[in-house]
């Protein structure tokens, strides 16, 4: 078992027996999630912590995008409630890039794709190939690709 997923279940046991309903409820949901990405395909498997950060990273968006969704509505109790779980799951995924360092990834490796002679759409592609691992579970991909077609001009 990955060790994010055993602080996952100790975290769960703590918040039960502290009865935090808001964390309990939240780690209980991510484990959930968790277990539902090992037994999905054909084979069971155990999955490594960058699994279980990508598996925590989809949830903590489907928080975010339920938040705007729940204020687009006038809905701030239901918004909130989504924004304390974002919260939770928060303490479990590693710090975001702020844009600063975005753009500086982005410009190294638009400096090396350039140097290749790549242009248009196979510069970005080789440019998020490029970007992607350097920033994946850190940074918004949609944000990551303005930036990359910004940089190049497109």
């Amino acid at each position: 078992m990955s060790p994010l997923k055993q602080q996952l279940q100790a975290d769960l046991t703590t918040a039960i027996k502290a009865r935090d309903e808001l964390t309990s409820a939240t780690i209980r949901m991510a484990l959930t999630a968790i277990t539902n990405e090992e037994v999905a395909g054909k084979e069971q498997r155990e999955l490594s912590d960058d699994d279980v950060l990508t598996v925590l990273g989809r949830e903590a968006k489907k928080r975010r995008e339920s938040a705007e969704a729940y204020d687009a509505a006038a809905r701030p109790e239901l918004a909130d409630r989504e924004r304390a779980e974002l919260g939770v799951l928060g303490r479990y995924l590693p710090q975001p890039l702020s844009e600063a360092e975005v753009q500086a990834v982005v410009a190294d490796a638009v400096a090396q794709v350039a140097a290749s002679g790549a242009t248009g759409g196979q510069a970005m592609g080789a440019v998020m190939k490029l970007v992607q691992p350097q920033v994946k579970g850190r940074a918004d991909g949609g944000a990551v690709a303005a930036l990359v077609k910004s940089a190049l001009g497109m």
